[in-house]
């Protein structure tokens, strides 16, 4: 017992962080704690037994079965999720909470390669993947699947509780069944890429429906289009009915599925997860967030093809937040790119797609292919109003969201929706481009043969460039990068290992026209001398285009370590040794 102290304080820690940050709840109909106390209670499911903190609410699905299962804010649910839930379709953000539920056909669907499966839940916690900020632990001991979602502030707190799982007398034993046992299966996958080409009404949910419940609304809807959240540090409910054989059934019965990803949010909002101001880590979190959202499709099995629309809540746009939002977006297209999905972009009219469309032609950024608008003008159209110029994305790439947060019933289920009205067709990924590469780092690392990220792409970039052909400029350095940069290599006089390291950057970034430049200059010469000064002296110097001080004294070091005239003028000489490598 005495080992679970420190837990206690951590998790009473954890938790007041939690709720200063989502204010006061309650939920009619759901157990909660009298009051607020530091001692954990114990809660118990058909024999798996976790210490929880005494502020979380605890909903038993048995007594509340339409509860919405959802994680904005700290809960902990127990029992199977029924056919309907009252979850509302507007819910966005993410605390903590955990799903207890029954091992059975349905929620086995659930499981993917990332699933942990152990006879003791508390000896795999500590050390269970996480995937989108989500931990799921298959107890097959008590027959219980536990899903624990968590943002980076509060996954600590979360794997605590796991951690403090134990087993009762009570537990029996139901195994999970293994992809081995149904080879023979047919394999699960959507129909095709989706939405497809579709003209039509559709509808978004927080949680995807059952499959009752979509049978119900084929057959009475007007709807045939269903926006389902598949991924994203961000998403605020559970989905217990959104698995590989549910797209499959779904897709085969005629409906259409936008997918969609909920992570970082602008940074000029007061959600908790946000988007770096920093436009080069703004477009790293895109990459990664874009990846995320590719294994989650392909577990589903949304082939590529299929377009993944990045949800960004309504913010008030500043220059500042708008680059990081478009740089975001440019690293989520670019990943989606390159493993064939189409990107898509869903925001308020007014804010982020306003933003997008004011930098439609801006090459310093990657332009998403679709866009899913919320402008709530209850006009099922794809009319964009003053927000998009009708020539933008004009090519059945449009998604309007006309109404929000309605309750509709069909064939006895209900459901709170959002509207939609799309206008979507089939698309190919335009191949990776060098447009709106980044070639600005702090560091230039050495990149090889299994390398991959922005910098690979940048040096396939400058390759490409330089008349040295890497193949597609995709951040992956494989075979054909190699062979290009070996033969740049030999043309400089390099060791010709394939390898882009601090010799190989410093010539390739130093590449172009040799002006003479010194304090005070400025322009795309002095850029590329801030860079290639970053990779040959192994230190940052700041890439502004502006010849001041600091660049002047890097100039002079190089000159020094060169045995060149350190009088911190770059003209032919420095030039050269530069562009040779040195």
């Amino acid at each position: 017992m005495s080992s679970r102290t420190p837990w206690r304080a951590r998790a009473g820690t954890a938790l007041l962080a939690v709720l200063a940050s989502i204010g006061a709840f309650a939920v009619p109909g759901s157990a909660v704690a009298d009051s607020p106390s530091e001692s954990p209670r114990t809660v118990t499911y058909h024999g798996y037994r976790i210490e929880v903190p005494a502020e979380w609410q605890v909903v038993d699905l048995a007594e509340n079965p339409r509860a919405c299962l959802r994680f904005d804010r700290p809960a902990v649910y127990l029992g199977e999720p029924a056919d309907q839930n009252d979850c509302p379709s507007g819910v966005v953000g993410r605390t903590a909470g955990i799903v207890v539920e029954p091992i059975t056909a349905r929620s086995a669907g659930q499981a993917t390669a990332a699933t942990a499966r152990t006879q003791r839940g508390k000896a795999t916690a500590p050390t269970a993947a996480s995937s989108n900020d989500t931990i799921r632990i298959a107890v097959e001991d008590a027959g219980v699947l536990v899903t624990a979602a968590h943002t980076p502030g509060t996954e600590s707190l979360v794997r605590d509780v796991l951690a403090s799982a134990d087993l009762t007398e009570d537990a029996e034993r139901t195994v999970l069944p293994r992809a081995a046992q149904r080879s023979d299966a047919a394999p699960l996958a959507a129909a095709g890429p989706q939405p497809g080409s579709y003209l039509g009404k559709g509808f978004d949910a927080c949680a995807a429906p059952s499959g009752a419940a979509m049978n119900a609304w084929q057959a009475s809807s007007p709807y045939s289009a269903v926006g389902v959240y598949i991924s994203g540090s961000f998403r605020a409910c559970s989905q217990p009915n959104l698995t590989a054989s549910w797209v499959t059934a779904q897709t085969n019965n005629g409906w259409r599925l936008f997918p969609i990803d909920v992570g970082r949010q602008a940074p000029c909002t007061s959600y908790s997860l946000k988007i770096s101001t920093d436009p080069a880590t703004a477009k790293s979190q895109g990459v990664t967030a874009a990846a995320g959202a590719i294994t989650a499709a392909s577990n589903l099995g949304i082939p590529a093809g299929s377009a993944i629309y990045s949800d960004i809540e309504a913010y008030t746009s500043t220059a500042s937040c708008k680059a990081s939002v478009m740089s975001y977006l440019s690293g989520w297209t670019e990943r989606l790119h390159t493993s064939g999905y189409l990107s898509g972009l869903y925001s308020s009219a007014a804010s982020g797609i306003k933003d997008a469309a004011g930098e439609y032609n801006n090459g310093a950024y990657t332009r998403v292919d679709h866009l899913f608008y919320a402008w709530w003008n209850g006009a099922a159209d794809t009319n964009t109003g003053s927000y998009v110029p009708s020539n933008y994305w004009s090519n059945h790439q449009r998604i309007h969201q006309y109404a929000g947060e309605v309750t509709e019933s069909y064939g006895g289920y209900s459901i709170n929706i959002d509207r939609d009205y799309l206008d979507v067709g089939n698309g190919t990924p335009p191949p990776p481009s060098c447009t709106g590469a980044n070639y600005n780092f702090t560091a230039y690392s050495t990149v090889q043969s299994g390398s991959s990220g922005d910098q690979v792409k940048a040096a396939q970039c400058l390759l490409d460039a330089a008349g040295f052909d890497p193949g597609t400029p995709d951040g992956i350095f494989g075979s054909a990068t190699t062979t290009a940069a070996r033969n740049f290599q030999t043309s400089k006089g390099l060791t010709a290992d394939g390898a882009v390291g601090a010799k190989t950057w410093t010539a390739l970034l130093s590449r172009g026209s040799t002006p003479t430049i010194q304090n005070g200059s400025t322009g795309e010469a002095v850029t590329r001398l801030q860079r290639a000064l970053t990779a040959a002296l192994a230190r940052t110097v700041g890439i502004d285009g502006a010849f001041g001080s600091g660049t002047a004294q890097a100039v002079r070091d190089y000159q020094s370590s060169r045995g060149l005239g350190a009088d911190g003028i770059v003209g032919p000489a420095t030039w050269s040794a530069l562009q040779s490598g040195k």
